[in-house]
């Protein structure tokens, strides 16, 4: 193998020096891009076949080039005779290698042509760019969840592109606040939502009208949330009308309401303004989910509030005069609250409320009368007492019974008696049926599911759990019936069919 000196080219280094220091990148990057276009120009010269390598020292610039060939088993079809070589053939040049090594040939300087030096440069050039785009890529990255400020440079189509600096961004038209205009120029704050590398460079994606725009606003103006003594404990938006913020302190001497509007509301206003005037109320957060739902129903006046914790549902019941108020126009008041509790919220009056009360009632008077054969005030005596289902008594305890008033132990037994009858006799109705239908056992087992629902499902082909997994929650709601089920709790159901996929 031959072996060629290589002299110190200190201008190289020279020159990586000067572009890695203009261009902001790393030194190692761009001596890496002028191996790479040393290498196309050898490869153009002694055949792109041979796998030619280069070499740059980072303290002389001396370039060194070889030849590499990977040996081989002999006997072995070559891929490529150029770059691999048959073990017998290389041991010929060295007697220590073995299979996988590569065989390494020192190659002369190459004298640069117009052309050659031509297509170096170019290498060089994008190299450096690609290098640029990865460090822009990696700092901008490190800014997701910060707000930055840009100015406007075009709108298109609605989406605006904005300079921040090094690189343009943009604010997609949905990401902007409704009737908010903006002309070349014009100074923007906003949220970094995401960072996407694409091969013109990063792409960096900005939102006006996220929520967590709105968190932030809200730290940089309130020192208090900056120094985590007060914390935003959710934000519910409809950009450029109304929001709320829910708040909280563990300090017992902040007030944390108090905090975020500042000295004649001036934090709050701040935030205001660069939200286009949309309206914020802000809503101390409390353990207490009762209140919590209260304040977050603000300005509403809530006189009773019935929490659901099984479909995620909350009633809330309020004055005549005060319905139109926590509904808010176009529904925005309860929705926003729905959005801050993550759970969805009825309002009703209270005469819907009684009303509602008494029809339910009303069909829990009429099964138990049809199930136990007992008289109308029997059956509201039961109700009365808290019991909703005819399994409730059956499996009650028989002294608990005989407590209410008007019953004795005899009357206890007797109504435990046609309860326990009655549950056995529809179980076993229900096993023919489930039978008759083909319904699935693990269909059965799915939470959320009574057996009218199994029934309903089993007489529209939805036999197994997995054919109730493959439903949408508007399928299943009108398989069941509107009045049966809401979206929430179709959507829960359907969840936890597909729950046995992902095992």
């Amino acid at each position: 193998m031959d072996n060629f000196e290589n002299m110190p080219r200190p201008e190289i280094v020279l020159v990586a020096d000067t572009v890695a220091r203009e261009k902001n990148i790393d030194r190692d990057d761009v001596l890496e891009a002028m191996e790479v276009a040393i290498q196309k120009a050898a490869r153009s010269k002694y055949g792109f076949e041979h796998d030619i390598r280069a070499h740059i020292d980072r303290k002389t610039g001396a370039i060194s080039m070889a030849r590499y060939r990977e040996v081989v088993e002999n006997g072995v079809e070559l891929e490529n005779e150029s770059a691999q070589i048959w073990l017998d053939d290389a041991q010929a040049y060295d007697p220590e290698i073995k299979v996988g090594e590569f065989l390494i040939d020192s190659l002369p300087p190459i004298d640069f042509g117009r052309i050659a030096a031509q297509t170096a440069k170019q290498v060089i050039m994008q190299k450096v760019r690609e290098a640029e785009r990865n460090k822009q890529f990696e700092e901008y990255k490190e800014k997701i969840g910060t707000i930055i400020n840009g100015t406007v440079k075009r709108v298109e189509f609605g989406n605006v592109i904005m300079d921040i600096g090094k690189t343009e961004a943009v604010l997609r038209r949905d990401e902007v606040i409704p009737r908010e205009k903006f002309k070349n120029g014009d100074r923007v704050r906003a949220y970094v939502l995401d960072v996407r590398r694409e091969n013109k460079g990063p792409q960096i994606f900005l939102s006006r009208t996220c929520p967590e725009f709105l968190a932030k606003l809200f730290t940089s103006e309130v020192p208090e949330i900056y120094d985590g003594i007060v914390r935003i404990v959710g934000v519910a938006r409809d950009p450029g009308s109304k929001a709320k913020i829910a708040v909280r302190t563990d300090d017992v001497t902040v007030d944390a309401v108090g905090a975020c509007v500042g000295l004649r509301g001036i934090r709050v206003q701040a935030v205001v303004s660069e939200l286009q005037g949309e309206k914020i109320d802000i809503v101390p957060y409390s353990d207490d989910r009762a209140q919590y739902i209260v304040s977050a129903l603000s300005p509403a006046e809530v006189t009773k509030v019935v929490i659901d914790e099984e479909s995620n549902r909350i009633e809330v019941v309020v004055p005549q005069e005060q319905f139109s108020i926590a509904i808010g126009r176009r529904g925005q008041n309860v929705k926003l609250a729905s959005q801050l509790l993550g759970c969805d919220i009825d309002v009703l009056t209270e005469e819907q409320e009684q009303e509602r009360r008494s029809n339910e009632n009303k069909v829990r008077s009429q099964r138990f009368m049809e199930a136990l054969d007992v008289d109308e005030m029997i059956a509201h005596l039961l109700i009365a007492e808290g019991f909703s289902k005819v399994d409730e008594i059956a499996m009650v305890a028989v002294s608990e019974l005989a407590e209410i008033e008007g019953f004795d132990e005899d009357v206890a037994q007797e109504l435990q008696s046609r309860a326990k009858d009655y549950v056995a006799k529809r179980d076993a109705e229900f096993e023919k049926q489930s039978k008759d239908l083909g319904i699935d056992d693990q269909l059965q087992t799915v939470d959320g599911l009574d057996r009218d629902m199994l029934l309903s499902l089993a007489n529209n082909g939805i036999k197994t759990i997995d054919d109730l997994a493959d439903l949408a929650a508007d399928e299943l709601i009108e398989i069941l019936g509107e009045e049966t089920i809401s979206v929430q709790e179709a959507n829960k159901i359907i969840m936890n069919a597909r729950e046995h996929w992902f095992e």
